[in-house]
């Protein structure tokens, strides 16, 4: 089983997600793979598009959190590797900000788990986001 955690500096460039696809090539016990990619969105608050979301976090908790959930989750649906990248600083409007791979023998395992890590690392970790309005107010980001 691998465990991978990465912080990002800004957003997530889609080069290293095709290289953590293509680093799946060398794992023949991988038969599915499931991927989760949140990418910033122009919600509208006060009558004003966001443009932006600044993410701060407690790094060593939070890095700790997430390596957790990741090794809880993959010993539960018996994954062979999950791969999670988050952004902090600011990241822009249709820019991604969270990365997650899960990889198992079969789909039904990765379609679960791959939800279950986003979930919790949402609910559980302490990484926080603040909206950059068109007008430079800030918004501090609630997770619905």
């Amino acid at each position: 089983m691998e465990i991978q955690f990465i912080w990002q500096q800004g957003a997530i460039e889609t080069a290293k997600i095709t290289h953590w696809i293509e680093d799946l090539k060398t794992d023949f016990q991988i038969g599915a793979v499931d991927i989760f990619i949140g990418q910033i969105r122009e919600d509208i608050i006060n009558n004003h598009p966001v443009k932006a979301i600044d993410y701060t976090a407690y790094e060593l908790m939070a890095e700790a959190s997430i390596l957790n959930i990741s090794e809880l989750i993959a010993h539960e649906y018996e994954l062979h590797k999950v791969v999670v990248l988050h952004s902090i600083g600011r990241v822009k409007v249709g820019e991604i900000s969270l990365f997650v791979l899960v990889a198992s023998k079969h789909r039904v395992s990765v379609f679960e788990a791959c939800r279950a890590v986003v979930e919790k690392i949402k609910k559980e970790v302490p990484i926080w986001g603040k909206e950059i309005l068109d007008t430079g107010e800030e918004v501090w980001k609630k997770n619905t």
